[in-house]
C-alpha cells in the first residue's frame, strides 16, 4: 500500500512567520493546521498569543486553539495525544495535517516519541502544592538556578516544566538536559519532514518589535486587564503567556507606558533565542527554510522536499 505523502511540521521562535507559511501550505497542497503552540489553547489569550484570525480560521481549519478555558491544565501528554488524534482524522478525510508552532517540547514529542524519563505521582503532588504558584516558582528558580543550571537556563519562564525538571532531579540526581542527551539520539518518525523557518537576526528583531507594537494598538492591554479580572494570574499554566504579566505590570503601576513596548519587545527576543537554540539542538534533521525566499520558492522547497520523504517511505 503506498503511503500517504508525508506531512510537513512547521517551528521556529516567535515571529517568524509560521502561521503565514502554515496557511500558505494548506491553501496549496490542502491542508489543515495543527496549533503546536502552548499558549493558544486558551480561550480568551488571543491578542497576546497571536492566534489567526477568524476569517483565516474560517478559511482554513485550525486545531487545538480554543479548547480549554484559562483555569485548566494542558501538558505535553495531552499535546501529544491530540495532536496524535487530529493528524489520524486529517489524513482519514484525505487532507494534510500540518503541524506549526513554537512549542519546542510539543514538537519534539510529536516527531521523537515521549521520553522515558522517571516519574512519582506523590512526589509531583508534593511539588505542584509547594511551587505552582508564582511565590513558589521564583522559590523554585533560585533552586534549579543553582543545582540545574542547564534546566534553568531552558524553562526559566516555564513554572510546569521547570517543576518536572525539579521532579527529575530528586529521583535521578541527574538534570533533565542530562538524560535528554539519550533521548536526543532517537530517529524521528518517518512520516514526516520538519522545517525550521530562520529569518536574520536583525530582521526578527524588527518583526517582533513591530509585531508587539501592533498588538499594544489592537487592544492587548484591554485584553490583559479583562483576563485578570477572570482569574488569569491564578490560572495553572495559561498566566505565563508571553507579555501578560509585563502589562499587569504596567496595570498596577510599575511600568510606564512608554517603555512598555520594548520591555516585552526584549522579553521576547530572549524568549526567540532560546527557541532557537532548542530547535537546532532538539531536531538536527529540520529543514531550514530562509524566510527571505518568497512564498512560492518556500513552497517549491517543502513540496520537493515532502515528496523526497515520500519516496525514501516506498524504497523501505
Amino acid at each position: 500500500m503506498t503511503p500517504p505523502l508525508p506531512f510537513p511540521v512547521l517551528m521556529g521562535p516567535t515571529a517568524s512567520g509560521k502561521s503565514a507559511l502554515a496557511l500558505a501550505c494548506a491553501r496549496a497542497f490542502d491542508g489543515e493546521i495543527i496549533s503546536a503552540d502552548s499558549m493558544q489553547v486558551y480561550r480568551g489569550l488571543d491578542i497576546g498569543t497571536a492566534k489567526p484570525t477568524p476569517e483565516e480560521r474560517r478559511e482554513i481549519p485550525h486545531h487545538l486553539i480554543d479548547i480549554l478555558d484559562l483555569q485548566e491544565r494542558f501538558d505535553l501528554f495531552s499535546f501529544r495525544e491530540q495532536a496524535e488524534a487530529w493528524i489520524a482524522d486529517i489524513r482519514a478525510r484525505g487532507k494534510l495535517p500540518i503541524p506549526a508552532g513554537g512549542t519546542g517540547l510539543y514538537l519534539r514529542a510529536l516527531l521523537y516519541g515521549l521520553d522515558n524519563m522517571p516519574s512519582d505521582r506523590e512526589l509531583r503532588k508534593k511539588l505542584d502544592a509547594e511551587f505552582d504558584s508564582p511565590d513558589g516558582f521564583e522559590k523554585l528558580k533560585e533552586i534549579m538556578r543553582k543545582r540545574a543550571p542547564d534546566d534553568y537556563a531552558k524553562s526559566s519562564m516555564h513554572r510546569r516544566r521547570l517543576i518536572r525538571s525539579y521532579e527529575i532531579l530528586l529521583l535521578t540526581g541527574k538534570s533533565m538536559t542530562e538524560l535528554q542527551k539519550t533521548w536526543k539520539r532517537n530517529e524521528a518518525r518517518p512520516d514526516a519532514v520538519q522545517f525550521l523557518l530562520l529569518r536574520d537576526r536583525e530582521d526578527l528583531k524588527r518583526r517582533i518589535r513591530l509585531r508587539c507594537e501592533e498588538m499594544l494598538r489592537s487592544g492587548w492591554i484591554e485584553e490583559t486587564r479583562r483576563l485578570r479580572e477572570q482569574g488569569l494570574f491564578s490560572a495553572p499554566t495559561a498566566w505565563q503567556a508571553l507579555g501578560y504579566p509585563l502589562i499587569r505590570e504596567f496595570l498596577d503601576g510599575t511600568i510606564p507606558r512608554d517603555s512598555l513596548a520594548e520591555r516585552i519587545s526584549t522579553a521576547t527576543w530572549q524568549f526567540a533565542r532560546k527557541q532557537l537554540v532548542w530547535f537546532r539542538g532538539q531536531h538536527p534533521g529540520a529543514v531550514a527554510l530562509d524566510m527571505s525566499a518568497s512564498t512560492d520558492e518556500l513552497l517549491e522547497r517543502i513540496h520537493s522536499a515532502l515528496e523526497r520523504q515520500k519516496r525514501i517511505q516506498e524504497n523501505r
